[in-house]
């Protein structure tokens, strides 16, 4: 996993438990054959790919999707 990605993906989602929780389950998805939303680079893993999805809005939070 890139530094470089998860402090941009700390932009667009500021709460740290929060991305990880989104990177973990975009993983899990794209491990069980899902498309990845982005063109991929060659050698990009796929914590990688789900920080870039979010990076560039392809993933987004919904109001309500926290559980309390």
């Amino acid at each position: 996993m890139k530094t470089e990605l998860v402090e941009k993906a700390l932009e667009v989602v500021s709460d740290p438990p929060l991305l990880i929780n989104l990177v973990s389950k975009r993983v899990q998805q794209l491990n069980s054959g899902r498309s990845p939303l982005i063109t991929m680079v060659e050698r990009m893993g796929t914590a990688d790919i789900a920080l870039t999805e979010i990076i560039e809005g392809k993933i987004v939070l919904e109001d309500g999707d926290t559980e309390e």
